[in-house]
């Protein structure tokens, strides 16, 4: 994943909202983090501990591995991911024909792998020099091993490509800058990411299985993306809810990392255990969105 590494430094007391820099206020603490909301526009979002070390700290190989908040075995889900990134390549060209792209946090290349067989010229950004040496190596595609907000190029976009990587951003206005730095005037940005506005968000509040900080920093809803990209003048041309398929063997870990705090995960892990790893299954995706924006 591919987030800044630029640290807050506002204590508690002063701390402002990351979209719209209204007053916030602590609602609850997960993992030892403190989850905020603007008392404004309403934005839901958590500062990291106070380490410059955060982004190496979060998101090593054992974020892509070691199971918990993040991935059993990342690599096992390639066939899956690359059909994802066909989706959205298709999705891309209802607005415009296929160009030059940039992914976003593309991880070991899979997603933009999809792209790229859809016509996009892609290439990518990840911090994690592992996924970016597997990008390059395996699969022949251009990832280069950086954060987003150190990665520059001469040639700007036509398109960006941000899935699942948003909620990671310490700072997302400063990643709205680089964005809109990057983009091509009339260029496309897709971002797919949790909705915190969603049923299930309702339904299960504070034990909701994205509250996950440090590695999952903020929760959007349509409104609050839409309302952070019209800050740097971008215009929403859709929003919708992605299909999306993941392996029995990530949904097994993150059932057994959640099983620690509710007892509904606690006996989905039970009725999982029996399942083989790597069958495929549709994940019921109410809780996630996408939303497609040109730059002006």
């Amino acid at each position: 994943m591919a987030v800044a590494t630029l640290v807050p430094t506002q204590t508690a007391l002063e701390v402002t909202c990351a979209i719209c820099e209204g007053c916030t206020r602590e609602v609850f603490s997960k993992n030892g983090v403190w989850i905020r909301d603007c008392q404004s526009c309403g934005h839901r979002f958590a500062l990291p501990p106070q380490d410059w070390g955060h982004v190496a700290a979060t998101y090593s190989d054992d974020y892509f591995f070691g199971g918990g908040a993040g991935y059993s075995n990342y690599l096992s889900e390639s066939t899956l991911l690359r059909q994802h990134g066909q989706r959205y390549g298709r999705l891309l060209k209802r607005f415009g024909a296929p160009g030059r792209l940039l992914d976003v946090g593309a991880a070991a290349g899979f997603i933009l792998q999809g792209l790229k067989d859809e016509g996009w010229n892609g290439s990518g950004v990840e911090p994690n020099a592992a996924m970016a040496r597997h990008a390059r190596e395996e699969l022949g595609i251009n990832v280069s091993a950086s954060s987003f907000e150190d990665f520059s190029t001469d040639e700007p976009f036509d398109a960006i490509s941000i899935i699942q990587v948003m909620a990671h951003f310490v700072d997302p206005r400063e990643a709205l800058r680089n964005i809109d730095r990057l983009l091509k005037p009339g260029g496309v940005c897709v971002v797919e990411t949790w909705n915190v506005q969603s049923w299930s968000a309702q339904l299960f509040g504070q034990g909701w299985h994205e509250y996950s900080p440090p590695s999952v920093l903020h929760w959007f809803a349509p409104s609050t993306l839409g309302r952070l990209f019209e800050q740097f003048g971008f215009q929403q041309l859709a929003v919708g809810r992605p299909q999306k398929w993941i392996e029995v063997g990530h949904a097994k870990s993150l059932l057994k990392h959640k099983a620690q705090e509710s007892f509904l995960a606690r006996l989905l892990s039970l009725a999982a255990t029996p399942l083989p790893s790597r069958w495929q299954i549709p994940y019921p995706s109410e809780d996630l969105f996408w939303a497609v924006y040109r730059k002006n």
